[in-house]
C-alpha cells in the first residue's frame, strides 16, 4: 500500500471514530413526561423545573416535555406506560401500587408517618425495597415527594366517626378504600379531574385528601367543612424506563440523577410550604377550616393502628423489618 493510500485509510478510520463517538456523547431526545395532575399543582411545576435543568446541563440533549392532567395517559395508565417504553418518564402515586407489593404502600398507612421528619425517615427506609421491586420492572426511581398531610373534607360538619357512617367516600387508593370501610362508609373511587363533578352530583360526600388538592380544585364550590387530622403524606414517584436510561452515556446519566436529587429536595420543600399557604387558601375561601375533636382524631388513630396490624400481615417478614427500622 502506497503512503497516499495508507493516509487516506487512516484519515477514514478517523473519521469514522470521530462519528462513533460523537454520536455517543451528543445523543439527544426528548422525553414526554405524562402526570396526573394540573399544571397548576406543586408536583407538576417541580417536574417542569425539572425538565429545564436537565437540559441546561446537557446542553439541549435531554429536553422534557411535561403533559399535566392525565392529557397523555391517564394516571392508572402511567406506569404501564413506561413499562412499555410509550413513555420515557412520568410520574404516579406510589401507593396506587399497594396490590403488587406492600412495601408500595407504606406510607398510606394512617398515622405512621404523619409529619414531615417521620415521611422522610420513612422514605429513607422504603427506598431501597421500592427501587429493587420497580427495577425488576425494567423502571429505575428518579425521586419522590410527598403531599402534605391528609386532611377530612366534607360537606358538613363531622365531630365523631359516627357522623362518617354511611356516607360515599371518594378513596383513590387502597388504603382510603380500607379506611372508608373501618368508618362504615361507602367507598367510591374517584381520580382528582372527576372531584368537583363527583361532590356536585352527589357521587361522593366526604374524602381524604391533601389542602393542595382541595384548594386545586376549588372544595369550597361543593363542600364546606375540613379538618386538619394530618392522617399520613403520600408520595408522588417519578420513574424513568430503564431502557431509556441505559441508553444515555454515562456523563447524561450523572446529570439525569443530579436533576432528580434536586427536584426530590425543591418538591419536599415546596410541600412543606404548600401546607399552610393552601390550608389558609380554603378557609379564606369560605372553608370551615377546623382541628378535629378529640372524638374523631382518637377513632381515627384506632383505625391507622388497625390498618398497621393489617399491613404487617400483608407485609410479612420485609414489612416487620421496616417497620423495626422506621420505629428505632
Amino acid at each position: 500500500m502506497n503512503n497516499r493510500a495508507n493516509s487516506s485509510l487512516i484519515s477514514a478510520i478517523a473519521v469514522t471514530t470521530l462519528v462513533t463517538v460523537g454520536s455517543m456523547t451528543a445523543y439527544a431526545e426528548t422525553w414526554n413526561m405524562p402526570v396526573p395532575y394540573g399544571d397548576n399543582n406543586f408536583h407538576t411545576l417541580n417536574h417542569v423545573e425539572f425538565g429545564k435543568q436537565l437540559e441546561r446541563a446537557t446542553n439541549g440533549e435531554i429536553t422534557v416535555k411535561v403533559h399535566p392532567s392525565g392529557s397523555l395517559f391517564k394516571h392508572g395508565e402511567i406506569k404501564n406506560a413506561i413499562r412499555s417504553g410509550q413513555a420515557p418518564i412520568g410520574e404516579f402515586l406510589l401507593s396506587r401500587l399497594s396490590n403488587e407489593s406492600p412495601v408500595f404502600g407504606m406510607d398510606s398507612v394512617p398515622f405512621l408517618a404523619n409529619s414531615y421528619a417521620d415521611a422522610k425517615k420513612l422514605w429513607d427506609i422504603q427506598r431501597p425495597a421500592v427501587e429493587k421491586l420497580l427495577e425488576s420492572q425494567g423502571l429505575k426511581v428518579m425521586y419522590a415527594v410527598p403531599w402534605p398531610p391528609q386532611g377530612l373534607y366534607a360537606k358538613r360538619s363531622i365531630e365523631k366517626l359516627d357522623d362518617i357512617s354511611g356516607l360515599k367516600f371518594r378513596a383513590y387508593n387502597a388504603a382510603t378504600e380500607r379506611l372508608a370501610q373501618l368508618a362504615k362508609a361507602v367507598p367510591t373511587q374517584v381520580e382528582v379531574a372527576d372531584l368537583a363533578q363527583a361532590f356536585s352530583t352527589g357521587r361522593v360526600d366526604a374524602m381524604v385528601t391533601s389542602p393542595s388538592t382541595g384548594y386545586n380544585n376549588k372544595a369550597w364550590d361543593y363542600l364546606s367543612n375540613y379538618y386538619d387530622v394530618q392522617a399520613w403524606l403520600p408520595k408522588n414517584i417519578v420513574v424513568v424506563n430503564k431502557r431509556s436510561f441505559d441508553r444515555l452515556t454515562p456523563d447524561q446519566q450523572q446529570k439525569v440523577m443530579f436533576a432528580a436529587g434536586a427536584a426530590e429536595a425543591r418538591g419536599w420543600a415546596a410541600s412543606q410550604g404548600e401546607t399552610k399557604t393552601k390550608t389558609d387558601g380554603l378557609q379564606e375561601n369560605g372553608i370551615t377550616v377546623a382541628e378535629p375533636s378529640d372524638a374523631l382524631r382518637n377513632a381515627l388513630v384506632e383505625i391507622g393502628a388497625t390498618m398497621t396490624e393489617e399491613w404487617l400481615a400483608s407485609a410479612g417478614e420485609e414489612g416487620k423489618k421496616l417497620i423495626e427500622l422506621f420505629n428505632k
